[in-house]
């Protein structure tokens, strides 16, 4: 087995910015010459989320409309009153989706779905430039 670490920098708009990275993912497995395993994709921050849907522009619109929803920006949370922040909203989010996904990969091809894309998604209530891990496991 062979650990290999790369990095990826995003630079995001903020508040639900859903950015694709599934096609930089595979470029970094090829350069990788790793064929069977793993790769785990971690953000380093609490307002940031990692997972995976279909990158169509009405899929995306609804998955914004339903984080708005279960976690509305102006809520009166306590993390609000405490800092003077606003952006309670932003670390639950992450909470809730989780912010590191693991992909397994075959014969150097990633293994998902045929509509099935890993995005990154900001949800910080400005725009920030994200730093994330990607450690690939594998042979």
């Amino acid at each position: 087995m062979k650990v290999v670490t790369e990095f990826l920098n995003i630079s995001t708009k903020g508040e639900i910015d859903i950015i694709d990275i599934t096609d930089k993912v595979k470029e970094i497995l090829k350069k990788s010459k790793l064929k069977n395993g793993m790769v785990n994709i971690s953000c380093m921050g609490s307002t940031a989320a990692i997972t995976t849907c279909e990158d169509e522009q009405g899929l995306i619109s609804d998955l914004k409309t339903t984080i708005e929803r279960l976690i509305p920006r102006h809520k009166g949370y306590e993390h609000d009153r405490n800092l003077d922040n606003g952006n309670a909203h932003s670390h639950l989010r992450s909470s809730i989706i989780g912010s590191t996904i693991t992909v397994p990969f075959i014969n150097a091809e990633l293994k998902l779905g045929t509509w099935q894309q890993v995005v990154f998604v900001e949800f910080d209530n400005r725009p920030r430039q994200r730093r994330l891990t990607l450690q690939f496991l594998g042979e």
